[in-house]
């Protein structure tokens, strides 16, 4: 029962992954999948919007939350400047979209 529940998490995670990416790309922008070979815990997508834009999204299932790790590379990239969010709703993707357009 554990499993189902967590791939059922999993996928609901990839549908509103799916849902920004969409949204990203019908404001003109990019919604990059982010890895990084070299540092574990960074965030999920980096999103590149007109006039130079941007910022870094963890994406989560519904009612999940960021690892010890994530959340500290998160306040790293805060702290650097950037725009950071964690998003686990699809009512969350637009106000983060808005949020990095208008900074």
């Amino acid at each position: 029962m554990a499993r189902r529940l967590g791939r059922i998490f999993k996928m609901l995670e990839k549908r509103i992954e799916s849902a920004f990416v969409k949204a990203t790309q019908q404001r003109g922008g990019l919604c990059l999948k982010f890895t990084s070979p070299s540092m574990t815990g960074v965030p999920d997508r980096l999103v590149l919007l007109p006039e130079g834009h941007m910022g870094f999204v963890e994406m989560k299932s519904p009612g999940k939350h960021p690892r010890p790790l994530q959340i500290q590379r998160l306040s790293q990239l805060k702290q650097l400047g950037y725009q950071v969010f964690v998003c686990d709703q699809f009512e969350q993707i637009g106000g983060m979209l808005d949020a990095i357009q208008a900074a």
